[in-house]
């Protein structure tokens, strides 16, 4: 499946992945290919992006998510790479 995770600013990941653990504000939750359909609030936290090769944490500051067609589309506040 395809994700973008998008800030006002600048696109900060965008390409293939097996699934995305994101802190939704009732809970973490994850989504893997042919997900349901979804759009959710999320709040401050580490998105951890798991792909063919390896995984990737990238830290919100809350944002919204929507998930359609196996395309997961992150919209952040802000977003940096978890160091």
């Amino acid at each position: 499946m395809n994700l973008d995770i998008i800030t006002p600013e600048r696109e900060v990941y965008s390409g293939e992945v097996t699934g995305v653990q994101m802190p939704g504000v009732t809970g973490s939750f994850e989504v893997l290919e042919n997900h349901a359909p979804l759009i959710s609030a999320l709040q401050a936290g580490k998105v951890t992006i798991n792909t063919s090769k390896g995984k990737v944490i990238i830290e919100i500051t809350g944002g919204f998510v929507e998930v359609l067609n196996n395309k997961v589309v992150l919209l952040a506040e802000s977003a940096k790479d978890a160091a």
